[in-house]
């Protein structure tokens, strides 16, 4: 089960899988890619196509292009870490424990602000848009890409409600990663704990006006989020290690006899 995707041009596509293989680590910091002639024929591509996806790379800071030296991969803190391509690569697989937690900090610091703010300057408009993309978390659930949808919906109505232009900027990054770990969550199981009731009461607060009642909801929507996220990656770890042992040989009849 995955969410739906718009067909990928070809430079997008083999953008994305460097992206994934740089943001998981397979592609370490200082590794040069390989050359554009080699590349392109690998991928059976035109060599137009293997450029224009490393441009998008070049753009989101996941490499440098250098004359003599070639693409290099670039240390982590040159990456666009808020820029929804590379949030979606970070989920296509495991995301790293440190990016993760970092990503929380972060909304933690930014989101219970935007909240107490759409308390205050919240229109009725946006306050029904919220509203109304509740109703279908609530009738569709988390379960259903139309829920989903819904929650990236709540969240990006809230930053707009702030009212403040450089948090409004913020939206897009926010629903890429609303949508993504949620997504992240589910992609091996059901998720366990119903988050909507966390979003009510951030509605609620912001409905009455209250924002020390609306910074507080949001933080502890968070914290439950990261719990959440938490709770679903030790529960991944079990089961792979679990599934490394029962796919490990054992000893044959010969090595135990010789170790008797």
């Amino acid at each position: 089960m995955e969410p739906p995707k718009p067909a990928l041009r070809i430079p997008a596509k083999i953008a994305g899988d460097l992206g994934v293989k740089i943001v998981s680590g397979q592609l370490k910091a200082g590794t040069i890619l390989d050359g554009e002639i080699a590349a392109s024929g690998q991928r059976q591509v035109s060599r137009s196509a293997y450029r224009e996806a490393v441009r998008i790379l070049i753009a989101k800071g996941l490499v440098q292009s250098r004359p003599k030296i070639g693409t290099r991969v670039t240390d982590m803190d040159q990456w666009h870490l808020l820029d929804p391509d590379v949030l979606s690569w970070m989920f296509a697989r495991e995301p790293r424990q440190e990016l993760l937690t970092s990503l929380f900090e972060l909304r933690k610091l930014f989101e219970p602000e935007a909240a107490a703010l759409a308390a205050e300057r919240r229109t009725l408009k946006q306050l029904n848009q919220m509203g109304a993309a509740l109703e279908i978390m609530v009738s569709e659930t988390l379960q259903t890409s139309r829920g989903r949808l819904a929650d990236q919906t709540f969240h990006t109505i809230l930053l707009r409600a702030s009212a403040n232009p450089f948090l409004m900027t913020l939206s897009s990054s926010v629903a890429a990663v609303v949508a993504w770990s949620t997504f992240f969550k589910q992609r091996t199981q059901r998720l366990r704990r119903d988050p909507v009731p966390d979003h009510i009461k951030v509605y609620e607060a912001v409905a009455a006006g209250d924002p020390q009642a609306a910074r507080a909801a949001m933080t502890e929507l968070l914290e439950l989020a990261f719990a959440d996220m938490a709770r679903f990656r030790s529960k991944a770890a079990r089961t792979q290690a679990r599934t490394r042992r029962a796919t490990t040989p054992g000893p044959t009849a010969k090595e135990s006899s010789r170790r008797g």
